[in-house]
């Protein structure tokens, strides 16, 4: 067995592993939470959406979510378009 031929295979497997756990890895643990930041989401949360509005959950169901602004205007949303909660 040639030594110079393993070389460009294990530099390979090496950047394969790096990207995963440098770029892979960190995106799968981000989306999970937003998932379960979705998924938890309850009336009267204080939320923005990935649009930027500000705004309180008025109403829900399992997709939509309705979000009520401060100045009273009502928005319906998609629950994946919900950024974060804010903490009040």
């Amino acid at each position: 067995m040639d030594p110079q031929l393993f070389s460009p295979i294990i530099m390979l497997v090496l950047m394969v592993v790096i990207f995963y756990f440098l770029l892979i890895r960190p995106q799968q643990k981000r989306q999970k939470q937003v998932r379960t930041m979705q998924d938890n989401l309850k009336k009267g949360d204080a939320i923005v959406t990935i649009g930027g509005f500000h705004g309180i959950i008025h109403a829900m169901d399992e997709n939509t979510i309705v979000i009520q602004g401060d100045d009273g205007t009502k928005l319906t949303y998609d629950r994946a378009a919900i950024r974060e909660v804010k903490s009040e």
